[in-house]
């Protein structure tokens, strides 16, 4: 069974020089395919570039990112939804609230989560959500009736138990990352009592990389060490693992 990358950013400028070595790394990983959340207008051409390349390997989504969520935002937001008029994806992300490093925009934010919100009822489309320093937010946004039967991925998740409940019960997966191997996260007490019919694994990268790698580029094949991590917490085997995570993946992308 082949592992998938849930959430990776490999299209980015960090990946220019050694792309083709990146992706080799990660298929010798075990790494079946990488799913590939969109940032904002200015990223749709380097992620459609990287799909023309691997083909059924990289996985565009489409969306705008909380943090690129600016004065122009209705402007990009437009940008971004007219791309389903061109392309038929897999999902829609990387959507959300971010009020972790600026609140100037909250109201914005909302707005535009909330649309693609909509975009996502409309098309049956899975949403990625980042969702940092705003599980209340975010909860308070998907409970509207018309966003009922939504699914899709909390990314990155650093949540509590709390959290975690809800976010299941709401019927989401929860994406694990490098997180879950730093030592002080707190994550791992959290990820014991959560089954794994809940998890998909992701990298995020170029971003958060595992133990041995913090404070280094992160890479799809970096995957195999969360894995690994999230084996031990749950004393199961690797495979059981790879099985688990990846049925899971398939399910919510329907690859």
């Amino acid at each position: 069974m082949l592992l998938i990358d849930t959430h990776s950013h490999i299209y980015l400028p960090e990946f220019d020089n050694d792309l083709s070595d990146v992706i080799r790394s990660a298929i010798d990983a075990g790494v079946g395919k990488i799913i590939l959340p969109n940032i904002d207008s200015s990223s749709i051409q380097r992620i459609h570039k990287l799909e023309t390349l691997y083909p059924d390997y990289c996985i565009p989504l489409m969306g705008l990112h909380p943090t690129s969520v600016k004065e122009d935002f209705k402007d990009e937001l437009k940008k971004i939804t007219d791309q389903f008029n061109k392309y038929q994806y897999k999902g829609i992300g990387e959507i959300g609230i971010d009020l972790y490093w600026d609140k100037t925009f909250i109201r914005e934010q909302i707005y535009v989560f909330e649309k693609q919100l909509s975009l996502a009822v409309q098309t049956d489309l899975p949403v990625i959500i980042h969702a940092r320093n705003s599980f209340e937010e975010i909860f308070t946004s998907i409970a509207k009736p018309q966003f009922k039967g939504l699914k899709g991925i909390f990314h990155a998740f650093t949540g509590n138990s709390e959290q975690a409940k809800t976010i299941i019960e709401k019927g989401f997966k929860i994406g694990i990352g490098g997180i879950l191997t730093y030592k002080n996260s707190g994550l791992e007490e959290i990820i014991k009592s959560i089954d794994l019919q809940h998890i998909v694994l992701e990298t995020d990268s170029p971003y958060l990389p595992p133990v041995p790698f913090r404070g280094k580029r992160n890479e799809s094949s970096y995957i195999r060490y969360i894995a690994n991590k999230l084996a031990e917490i749950k004393n199961v085997t690797v495979n059981e693992i790879f099985r688990e995570t990846t049925m899971n993946a398939i399910d919510i992308f329907k690859l």
